[in-house]
């Protein structure tokens, strides 16, 4: 090599190692095989959930920007995952980490349909200090114009990049970065069913293989929680009751009898509820149980009003009745004390 020739290569920017993540699998629709590429909707019905190694070797693509680490779980519907497939999965993700110190981060495969829910949940109580990123797909990825391969091209663009170090668990699709907390699912079909309808996203990931940031969530998150939950096999019962006009108290009533330790209020906006489910409330609290009230609105604040204060009424701040019910249950196995529980509120 010439003299020249060196001198020119030494110019040239070292190329960065590719970034080590491990992808746990749980299912949903981006680990569908459906019976044909037009099976944009019974899929569920009819196709077979993959594994996750059968799903990267779909997507040959994540070989070219990581170094992938396919971590194997479960492969299911998301409507099949509850509170003991949450602990299992938390278990996992500390578990993966702790055993390979090299990862950069964590991608996990998920169903949409509760793949928000999953994702406040670990925001809470996840101890990995490597980004997080839940993805899942709209349509299934043998669909046509699927979005489950870029899907997860980016989301492990996202967990293998610096920039998502220390905003807690993430989700990412249709090329968006959200925060766990503030993400829902906002639409049946479309590709940009996820929104964050009052903070709005974190960032994107680009098309040129960047990730942008543009804002950090405050409130806590993972891994700096307070909440423990390696030893537990199962959460406390937590159930939610939707007001409409005329509901009368006989949900709450019902959710007390079936056993639950607490009542998550889907309350009209801004957190209001009929006269009878005030006195099923009341009771409730009566009887011990933590009470939560939220909105059934999608969006905006609920807070504390003089009344519901002084019973013990805690209110979820502008968490959808879903998390508030998640936070509820963490709530419940450090406290059941309202004032306590409403610091919980106002803190995560």
């Amino acid at each position: 090599m010439t003299k020249a020739a060196m001198l020119a290569s030494s110019d040239r920017p070292e190329k960065a190692p590719r970034p080590r993540v491990a992808v746990i699998g749980t299912g949903g629709s981006i680990s569908m095989h459906g019976r044909d590429s037009m099976d944009l909707f019974e899929y569920g019905d009819f196709g077979r959930v993959l594994e996750v190694e059968e799903l990267l070797a779909l997507v040959p693509e994540a070989a070219r920007i990581a170094d992938v680490v396919p971590v194997r779980l479960m492969a299911i519907v998301s409507m099949g995952i509850g509170p003991r497939e949450w602990l299992e999965l938390n278990r996992r993700v500390d578990a993966t980490v702790a055993s390979d110190p090299s990862l950069d981060g964590v991608v996990i495969t998920h169903g949409t349909a509760v793949l928000e829910e999953t994702a406040y949940f670990l925001n809470l109580v996840n101890r990995a200090r490597v980004p997080v990123v839940l993805v899942g797909a709209q349509r299934p990825p043998t669909g046509l114009s699927s979005d489950a391969h870029l899907n997860l091209v980016n989301a492990i663009r996202v967990a293998g990049s610096p920039a998502a170090r220390g905003l807690g668990v993430l989700t990412l699709l249709n090329d968006e970065i959200h925060s766990a907390r503030d993400v829902t699912k906002s639409a049946t079909f479309r590709v940009d069913a996820f929104r964050s309808p009052d903070l709005g996203i974190l960032g994107y990931a680009d098309p040129d293989g960047s990730i942008r940031i543009y804002r950090a969530p405050t409130r806590r998150h993972a891994p700096h929680t307070e909440f423990d939950v390696g030893s537990l096999a199962d959460l406390p019962r937590v159930d939610i009751v939707y007001s409409y006009a005329g509901s009368d108290g006989s949900l709450i009533e019902a959710a007390v009898r079936a056993g639950a330790a607490g009542i998550v209020s889907a309350g009209f906006a801004p957190g209001l509820v009929t006269p009878g489910e005030m006195a099923a409330m009341l009771s409730a609290r009566d009887a011990g149980l933590l009470v939560v009230q939220s909105s059934r609105a999608g969006a905006g604040r609920v807070g504390q009003r003089t009344k519901t204060k002084a019973a013990g009424i805690v209110a979820a701040d502008n968490l959808n009745p879903q998390k508030a019910r998640i936070l509820a249950m963490l709530t419940l196995t450090i406290t059941t004390d309202p004032a306590e529980a409403q610091r919980c509120f106002d803190e995560y």
